[in-house]
């Protein structure tokens, strides 16, 4: 019996062996459609400086280096060989959107900025805009309060909340920081 057996053992092998090698031809049409549809997420990579259009337009010739930090930020490439000329450079790439680059350079004369030049900035919002590709943009709510709604503010006291305040006499001395020596 041990014999019948080795011959089914020999026959179920020949047969799974020839599923494989005919499912071979099926299995490649099978992956390249998979292969098609399924693409790898790829990771967004945002390098640099946003600069907007609205920081741009704050910048006037003869603002010192502190003041134009203050407007654009610590610019991304400065250079010992350049020490008067600032670089904004920002990079986006996401996938399924087109990558966008941009850069501004600032230049100084001594602490004070002459000029600057680079590409067209978009605006904040349009910026924004461009970012999230599901949701469209909708109105921006404004986020300044009027003058009725801070009247029913100013009726409350500021401490009204908080416990009175207590009076404790301090200590005649405290603790040493440090151990005695031994």
């Amino acid at each position: 019996m041990s014999r019948h057996l080795h011959h089914g053992w020999r026959i179920l092998l020949a047969v799974a062996a020839s599923s494989v090698v005919a499912a071979c031809g099926s299995f490649d049409g099978l992956t390249g459609r998979m292969a098609n549809s399924i693409t790898p997420y790829r990771v967004e990579v945002v390098q640099g400086n946003f600069v907007s259009r609205e920081q741009v337009e704050a910048l006037r010739p003869g603002m010192n280096r502190q003041q134009v930090r203050d407007v654009l930020g610590t610019p991304l490439l400065t250079s010992v060989f350049h020490a008067d000329r600032w670089d904004y450079v920002f990079t986006l790439k996401r996938q399924g959107v087109e990558p966008q680059a941009r850069k501004l350079t600032v230049f100084f004369t001594g602490d004070a900025m002459q000029r600057f030049e680079g590409d067209t900035m978009p605006s904040e919002a349009e910026f924004v805009a461009t970012l999230d590709r599901k949701v469209r943009p909708g109105k921006v709510p404004v986020l300044e309060a009027s003058d009725a709604a801070l009247d029913k503010f100013q009726g409350a006291p500021a401490n009204a909340a908080a416990a009175p305040v207590v009076d404790l006499p301090l200590p005649a001395s405290y603790p040493p920081l440090e151990s005695p020596a031994r």
